[in-house]
């Protein structure tokens, strides 16, 4: 038998995300984004065909850009985080 504690803590079905939110984009030198990744619940408008129109919804969303990190000769990974 669960002690109250026990019961208390375990997750309720319908509860909201209280975790982060993790956002991978991937863009082109030339301001082209290549592709965007997320995790499932994260809050996020469909991305642009620009890179800093893209940049610019996640921040005003409230993202926050934690690391950005060159792929190749023409690519750049962005890793945000809300």
């Amino acid at each position: 038998m669960r002690n109250i504690r026990e019961i208390q803590s375990l997750p309720t079905i319908g509860q909201a995300w209280t975790g982060k939110h993790v956002v991978l984009l991937y863009c082109t030198n030339n301001n082209q984004v290549i592709n965007l990744y997320k995790s499932f619940h994260a809050p996020i408008e469909p991305p642009r065909h620009n890179c800093a129109e893209t940049l610019s919804q996640l921040l005003s969303i409230g993202y926050h850009i934690m690391a950005i990190t060159p792929i190749s000769n023409n690519q750049i990974q962005y890793f945000l985080v809300l």
